[in-house]
């Protein structure tokens, strides 16, 4: 423990965890203040994001990084889960589906881009394993098309039956999650040495132990949750009175504050010439969202939505979604990347961004 508090002492970034206390405190004290809360709450999200990127680097060593990789993945999505749960029980069901293209699309394009840009400035040419870079794009890619199917097949061939998209959707969710599983036990279990980093990591800098690192892992899971809660609470009021849609918040606000820890490990990855375990969480995280979480909060709407949700996107969601797919399978399929890959990465992104800005989806 005397290690952690050194490094929160000797990082300036982690000296806003300060704002976790007070973001809650103001919770109670004054919940509507909701402009005032959704400040805070980023604010306490970030060191929040950094201190997981700490405890998650230190498993990783320890694991690998295909296992940190998926470490990682799975506690970043909570802050995505937390979100849409909160949303799916009080009934936006936009901002949920929202929040889900957001994520897939932002881990697929903005995290990878990000690391691709950052890494670069730090080395000429960097190398990742892409037999596991292509083993997520392809997962990515057909939980992609799965998503896609009840919105593509219901306008090419005009159905107009709710009930059996609804069904489509449930059996979809339940076959995605069947996939996520097994695909887990081929990449961790019955072909890991082929995951295994592209070359091995070069130097040495204190980690945290395992134990206290595993601790950290837990306590900041829960603050993350907490303050996540805060969050989306008052994002909605906060965005609307910026005049932003609820498409615009869940695609791209919700995902980039909500993937705050997983970029904060990705970045920090990458320039330290750990592409692997950059490549790892940017995909990881958007095979999870699309083959786990998307269909989970599914079978979830049927205990805590006010009607079962289905996995119909509007048509600007499933391009989208699609061409992030794409993009990754195509980025990934070479095994080396530069900071100029990752510049055109990010003007993809930013074009989806701007596009759902000025011309958002009519709900």
């Amino acid at each position: 423990m005397t290690l952690l508090f050194g490094k929160i002492r000797s990082t300036p970034l982690l000296w806003l965890l300060v704002f976790v206390p007070i973001v809650l405190a103001v919770e109670l004290a004054r919940p509507e203040a909701h402009t005032l809360l959704f400040l805070l709450s980023v604010a306490a999200i970030v060191p929040l994001a950094a201190m997981l990127s700490l405890a998650t680097e230190s498993v990783a060593e320890k694991t690998g990084d295909a296992a940190g990789g998926l470490i990682n993945a799975t506690l970043g999505n909570l802050t995505e889960l937390v979100i849409a749960l909160t949303a799916l029980a009080a009934g936006q069901y936009a901002l949920v589906k929202a929040s889900i293209a957001g994520a897939i699309v932002t881990n697929a394009l903005f995290m990878l881009g990000a690391s691709f840009l950052l890494g670069g400035m730090v080395k000429h040419v960097q190398e990742f394993n892409r037999v596991g870079a292509r083993f997520q794009a392809s997962l990515l890619f057909i939980a992609t098309v799965a998503l896609l199917i009840p919105s593509a097949i219901a306008t090419a061939d005009n159905v107009d039956s709710p009930e059996a998209i609804q069904t489509l959707s449930l059996m979809l969710s339940l076959l995605l999650i069947a996939g996520y599983v097994l695909g887990l036990w081929f990449s961790l279990g019955t072909h890991r040495e082929a995951f295994a980093s592209a070359a091995p990591v070069e130097g040495h800098h204190e980690s945290l132990p395992i134990g206290v690192a595993l601790i950290t892992l837990a306590v900041v899971t829960v603050l993350v949750a907490l303050v996540s809660h805060v969050f989306v609470a008052s994002v909605e009021v906060a965005g609307a009175a910026l005049g932003l849609t609820p498409a615009f918040v869940g695609f791209i606000v919700v995902s980039l504050v909500g993937g705050a820890a997983e970029f904060a490990s990705a970045f920090s990855a990458a320039r330290k010439d750990r592409l692997d375990l950059s490549v790892s969480i940017a995909l990881g995280s958007s095979v999870q969202i699309a083959l786990f979480v998307g269909p989970l909060l599914v079978l979830l709407s049927y205990a805590i939505g006010p009607v079962p949700m289905g996995l119909d996107f509007w048509p600007g969601a499933i391009v989208m979604m699609l061409i992030a797919a794409i993009a990754a399978a195509l980025l990934t399929a070479g095994g080396r990347s530069t900071w100029f890959l990752g510049v055109l990465v990010l003007m993809v992104y930013t074009i989806f961004g701007l596009t759902l800005y000025v011309l958002p989806p009519v709900q």
